[in-house]
C-alpha cells in the first residue's frame, strides 16, 4: 500500500472515531440538561440511544447533501450531453473537486471528448467551404463562358479561346473530384494497400521520363541521382507521391530554370530530395503546406491552378509507409522536398 493510501485511511479511521466521539458527547449533553431524576442506568441508555439518533441524523444530512450533489452532477451532464446531441460542442463540465477521483477523471476525459469534437466540427466546416470554393469557382467561369458562346457576333477566335478556357475549367473539376475521393479513401481503412519489394530508382526514372514533354517545354535542366535501391512499400501509390513532387517543381520553376532529384541511402532509410529553382515557399506557408487546400499566395496563379490537394495526398502516403516529408525554401529561391522512407 503506498503511502498516499495509508494516509487515506489513517484519515479515515480517526474520521470515524472523532464522529463516534461527537455524537456520543452531544447525545450525553442532550440527556444532561434534562430536568429529570432518572436512574443512572437509565440515564446511560437514553445517551446511548439519543447519541445512535443523533449519528443517523447526522449521517443522513450527510448523504442527503451528496445524493444532492450528486443529482446536480448527473443533471450537468445530461444537459451538456443534449447540447452535443444537438450539434453544440462549445461545452464544458466545470466542478469544483477537492482530490481526484473517478469522478474527477470523467470531468476531465469529458471536457477532452467535447474539445476535440469541436476541433473535428471546425474542420469539417472549413473542409466543406473549400470545397464549395474549389467547385464554384470553375462552375462560375464555364457558365460564364457558355452564355457568351451564345452571342452571334464572336469571331473564330474568340470562340475557340472560350471553349479552351471551359474545357480547362472542367478539367479542373475533374481532378478535384478525383483528388477528393483518392483522399477520402486513403483516409478510409477499405483502400487496398499493397506493400512489395521492388527498385525505387527506376520507378522515378520511369517517372521523369514520363514528364519529359512537361519539362522540356519549359527547357528546364534536369540533374538527376539516383542510386541503385530497393525498398518494401504500395508501388501503385508511391507512384503518386513522385509524380505530384516532380509535376509541382515543373510548375512552379521558370523557363530555363533547374530540377534536381537525388535517392541515397542513408542507414535503414532511403532519402529523396526533389529541388527547383522556382518562386519559392514563405516560411510561414511552409507550416501549412501539406494541409487539405492550402495555397501558397505566390501559387495562386490561375496558369498554375491546382485543388489544394496535391500534397495532402502526398503526406498522408508517406504517413502510411511511415516515412517522412518535409520542405525548405526560401522566396525567390526555389524549394526542396525531402522523402525519408524505411528500408524493410
Amino acid at each position: 500500500m503506498t503511502k498516499k493510501k495509508w494516509f487515506k485511511h489513517i484519515t479515515g479511521i480517526l474520521f470515524f472515531l472523532s464522529f463516534i466521539t461527537f455524537s456520543f458527547s452531544v447525545g450525553y449533553f442532550l440527556i444532561q440538561l434534562l430536568p429529570l431524576d432518572i436512574p443512572n442506568y437509565i440515564q446511560y441508555l437514553a445517551t446511548v440511544l439519543s447519541s445512535i439518533c443523533i449519528m443517523f441524523l447526522i449521517g443522513y444530512l450527510i448523504h442527503f447533501f451528496h445524493r444532492s450533489k450528486r443529482r446536480h452532477f448527473i443533471e450537468e451532464i445530461i444537459a451538456a450531453l443534449r447540447k452535443i446531441a444537438n450539434g453544440d460542442f462549445n461545452v464544458q463540465l466545470d466542478f469544483d473537486m477537492d482530490e481526484r477521483n473517478e469522478i474527477s477523471e470523467l470531468i476531465g476525459h469529458f471536457n477532452h471528448m467535447t474539445k476535440q469534437l469541436k476541433q473535428m466540427e471546425e474542420m469539417r466546416q472549413e473542409f466543406i467551404s473549400n470545397v464549395s470554393h474549389e467547385i464554384q469557382s470553375p462552375l462560375t467561369s464555364i457558365v460564364g463562358f457558355a452564355q457568351a458562346l451564345q452571342f452571334n457576333q464572336l469571331t473564330s477566335e474568340e470562340r475557340n479561346h472560350y471553349l479552351t478556357i471551359i474545357e480547362t475549367e472542367s478539367r479542373r473539376l475533374s481532378k478535384l473530384s478525383d483528388n477528393l475521393l483518392k483522399l477520402t479513401s486513403l483516409e478510409s481503412d477499405h483502400h487496398p494497400f499493397e506493400k512489395k519489394s521492388y527498385r525505387l530508382d527506376q520507378q522515378i526514372r520511369n517517372i521523369i521520363l514520363a514528364c519529359e514533354p512537361n519539362w522540356t517545354e519549359k527547357e528546364l535542366e534536369m540533374d538527376v541521382l539516383l542510386d541503385k535501391l530497393s525498398i518494401t512499400a504500395d508501388e501503385e501509390l508511391m507512384s503518386q507521391v513522385w509524380t505530384n513532387l516532380i509535376h509541382n517543381s515543373i510548375k512552379f520553376t521558370p523557363n530555363g530554370g533547374q530540377l534536381s532529384i537525388r535517392l541515397q541511402q542513408m542507414e535503414n532509410q532511403a532519402v529523396i530530395t526533389i529541388t527547383d529553382t522556382g518562386i519559392g515557399i514563405s516560411e510561414q506557408d511552409q507550416l501549412h503546406v501539406f494541409e487539405r487546400f492550402f495555397k501558397a499566395d505566390l501559387a495562386r496563379d490561375r496558369t498554375k491552378s491546382g485543388s489544394g490537394l496535391g500534397l495532402s495526398i502526398v503526406k498522408k502516403i508517406v504517413d502510411m509507409h511511415e516515412g517522412n516529408i518535409s520542405v525548405e525554401s526560401k522566396l525567390g529561391a526555389g524549394a526542396t522536398f525531402r522523402v525519408e522512407l524505411p528500408i524493410l
